[in-house]
């Protein structure tokens, strides 16, 4: 499994490349707020455990196994802002707690988190009875 700093790059990639269709290392190094050589180094360590391809100069594209792992990743970040605005998070902290919260929960709680949200979609009046409950008690 990939640590996770390694997750946010390639978080970051697939993004990146499902957006743009592709991925430079000038646009990670933007994106996460990073110096391009500390992006060059991860790269070149996500091209050794085969999450990506990497030629110098060339570019980059994921391994199968990287796509798999940078979907997931993106699904878990979604996931867990929906749950987070479901439960009444303020969104201007959504993103911060997401990204505080993402690396250290199971698989198992992240569906876990998944059939909660999919309970609430299911009937749009248990988000708004939970949302009474919660003004009732602020």
């Amino acid at each position: 499994m990939p640590t996770p700093s390694m997750e946010d790059y390639i978080e970051q990639i697939y993004m990146l490349i499902e957006s743009k269709g592709y991925a430079r290392v000038s646009d990670i190094a933007e994106a996460l707020e990073v110096h391009p050589s500390s992006v060059t180094k991860m790269v070149q360590k996500l091209d050794k455990d085969d999450y990506l391809n990497y030629e110098k100069y060339r570019g980059l594209i994921l391994t199968a196994q990287g796509k798999k792992i940078g979907k997931r990743l993106v699904y878990r970040h979604e996931l867990l802002e929906q749950f987070l605005g479901i439960i009444g998070v303020e969104k201007e902290n959504i993103y911060q707690d997401v990204e505080g919260i993402e690396h250290h929960l199971s698989w198992n709680s992240i569906d876990r988190i998944g059939d909660l949200v999919q309970y609430f979609e299911k009937d749009p009046d248990r988000e708004k009875e939970l949302k009474k409950i919660q003004q009732q008690t602020e």
